[in-house]
């Protein structure tokens, strides 16, 4: 098992009782998936982009990325329906919470003038939005090897019913928020 699974298990679970007075464990918010997303405007020129934004999300992520395409035909931006615009990972699981502890404790203290991550980026129900400019940042990425910087956004699914709960989980397992400016 991993190592933020065991801390869920262990003390991540009885902290969130005692702040929340949840009466049952099954009511203790968890952390559902993560879903790994990058867009690749450029991908309607030409396909190789596509391939190696893909071959960097499996390096990052381990797993294999699905294409994602157009769901409408959109002029101005000369994209037509069914054109492969982008590319998502869903992890659920081990690989979840893998990818999560690197995420907190290799990549994130990476980013240049790191601050914190914003602490508002909840959608209203449980779920954080995270953006990131590169993907540089995650250390199984070879700096000579990649074409182009690229960013991407990852998307935390809680089962938690309010942002104050989520965000409460996530800190648990240290999150680095950013402090509230005065």
């Amino acid at each position: 098992m991993s190592r933020l699974k065991d801390l869920y298990m262990d003390e991540i679970r009885e902290q969130m009782m005692k702040k929340f007075g949840y009466k049952n464990i099954m009511q203790v918010p968890k952390l559902d998936k993560i879903v790994v997303n990058m867009g690749i405007g450029e991908a309607r020129e030409n396909e190789k982009i596509l391939e190696a934004a893909a071959r960097d999300m499996a390096t990052i992520t381990g797993q294999k990325p699905v294409i994602t395409k157009a769901k409408k035909s959109i002029a101005n931006f000369k994209i037509r329906e069914g054109m492969p615009i982008g590319c998502k990972v869903t992890l659920r699981g081990d690989r979840m919470y893998e990818f999560l502890d690197r995420l907190v404790n290799l990549a994130l203290p990476r980013v240049r003038d790191f601050r914190g991550v914003n602490p508002n980026s909840f959608d209203g129900r449980g779920n954080y939005a995270l953006g990131i400019k590169e993907q540089l940042i995650f250390p199984e990425i070879e700096y000579d090897k990649i074409d182009k910087v690229r960013g991407m956004d990852i998307i935390f699914t809680t089962t938690a019913n309010t942002d104050e709960e989520a965000r409460e989980l996530l800190r648990l397992f240290n999150m680095p928020f950013a402090r509230e400016q005065q």
